[in-house]
């Protein structure tokens, strides 16, 4: 069988992860994609694939890759003690590897992190269904045969852009990277139900500090510690939805959407959560504590220009490093 990598261990659970089906909601089909949009196109970026190539969205420890062959590889997001062969592997950073070089990913470092992302230049290469790759797990389709993936998997990659390895050794800037860490601030606008809550609900949205619940998953964080009341019962026709949505269902406890939520919902929405913070969001995991912050559309639309100039900063290289990283065996 052939392949350029080989899962020895998924770890809690890795998946093929790109861009996602934005054109697909019109048929009621989620986005889906990756969590932390901005991980993924810097690791594509560094390897020089196009910015929503597929690559693997690893959440937790545990995972233990082989490469067979010779690739360029980035990992970005969460740290998760990544080592190739047992050295640290340096995050954001262009790597050159041989063949059979194990990465392996023991767990979360600092006290925050859910999420890493591995681009592989060329791109992971499973089938393109509903105008991308990535794995719908709750519906059970794209990526690979539409699951997580298991021990013995192996995965191929599409055609390596040219002169791919005069890449080795980039850097994604520095300030190009979301501001993670413990307890983030998620920024939101609010929205169009946030003056139906009870005065003291409303206040304490803007300030509470929130945990994950445990049934939290790429469609939703549940969040603990705010239960919200409205002052008279909301009965309301199904609207639009989008990842980013607080949603508050009869319980009071507010629901977060991530990227696999649903196109339609009837929950009243009393904020959006926005794109730019949603990386922040993505980094997670069930036990952890967030805050909310509302804003204006000003700071909104400030914040989202710095957003998209993230999106297209360019990796530094410097002579010194690329040499550095070239100086192994070539493929």
């Amino acid at each position: 069988m052939s392949g350029i990598l080989q899962v020895i261990s998924a770890g809690v659970q890795t998946s093929v992860q790109d861009g996602g089906r934005e054109l697909a909601r019109r048929y009621g089909v989620p986005r889906g994609g990756a969590m932390d949009l901005l991980a993924l196109v810097a690791a594509n970026r560094l390897v020089g694939n196009p910015a929503n190539a597929a690559a693997l969205e690893i959440s937790g420890g545990g995972a233990i890759f082989t490469l067979l062959r010779p690739t360029l590889l980035a990992l970005t997001g969460a740290d998760l003690g990544a080592e190739l062969d047992g050295r640290p592997l340096r995050p954001w950073v262009a790597e050159l590897v041989s063949a059979g070089t194990t990465l392996t990913m023991s767990a979360r470092r600092g006290g925050w992190g859910a999420r890493a992302y591995l681009a592989l230049a060329g791109g992971i290469e499973v089938p393109c269904l509903l105008g991308a790759r990535a794995t719908y797990l709750a519906g059970g389709f794209g990526g690979l045969q539409g699951r997580a993936l298991r021990a013995g998997d192996r995965l191929e990659v599409g055609t390596a852009p040219q002169r791919c390895w005069s890449l080795a050794g980039g850097q994604w800037p520095a300030h190009a990277r979301p501001a993670y860490g413990a307890t983030p601030t998620l920024r939101f606008i609010p929205g169009p139900y946030d003056q139906a809550l009870e005065p003291d609900s409303l206040a304490v949205l803007r300030t509470a500090t929130l945990r994950v619940g445990p049934t939290s998953n790429r469609i939703g964080y549940r969040l603990e510690g705010l239960p919200l009341r409205f002052t008279q019962p909301q009965s309301l026709p199904s609207f639009g939805v989008l990842p980013g949505a607080i949603q508050v269902p009869p319980d009071g406890n507010p629901i977060l959407l991530m990227a696999e939520a649903q196109t339609v919902g009837g929950y009243p929405v009393v904020g959006v959560v926005i794109t730019p913070d949603l990386p922040l969001a993505a980094q997670l995991l069930p036990g952890d504590s967030l805050r909310l912050a509302a804003i204006d559309q000003d700071e909104a639309h400030a914040a989202q220009h710095l957003w998209a100039s993230w999106l297209t900063a360019e990796p530094e290289l410097d002579d010194w490093s690329a040499q550095l990283a070239l100086s192994g065996a070539l493929p």
